[in-house]
């Protein structure tokens, strides 16, 4: 699970980034406002992709899910992305688990196949 969701925030990463650029287009945002928006936010991805397998990393991940939607309220491209990349998490979230557990069932598998070296 770890490696998709990881993937799947790295992307993020960068959408942020780049909403960052269009975002400071608009004459009403000041650019150290939206520099520091898109810097903490860009922050918590890189953060998240080492707590993703914690306690909590996978609902702190659908925070930022829910946060990149809004952010569509000020770059309205990003309802589209966010959405984007909500359901991208939840195929992260989805499949990794299933991953994970079908890698536990062939590692329990070899073990008790192998033949103990006593």
């Amino acid at each position: 699970m770890r490696t998709l969701c990881a993937s799947t925030l790295i992307g993020e990463f960068f959408v942020i980034g780049f909403a960052g650029l269009v975002a400071m287009k608009d004459p009403d945002l000041s650019m150290s406002t939206v520099w520091t928006v898109s810097g903490i936010a860009m922050f918590l991805c890189l953060l998240l992709c080492g707590l993703v397998t914690r306690p909590g990393g996978v609902a702190l991940g659908w925070v930022l899910q829910a946060v990149l939607i809004a952010s569509g309220f000020v770059v309205p491209s990003m309802f589209v992305l966010g959405a984007a990349f909500a359901a991208l998490w939840w195929a992260s979230v989805h499949y990794g688990r299933k991953i994970d557990e079908a890698k536990a069932r062939f590692a329990a598998q070899a073990d008790a196949s192998t033949p103990d070296a006593a």
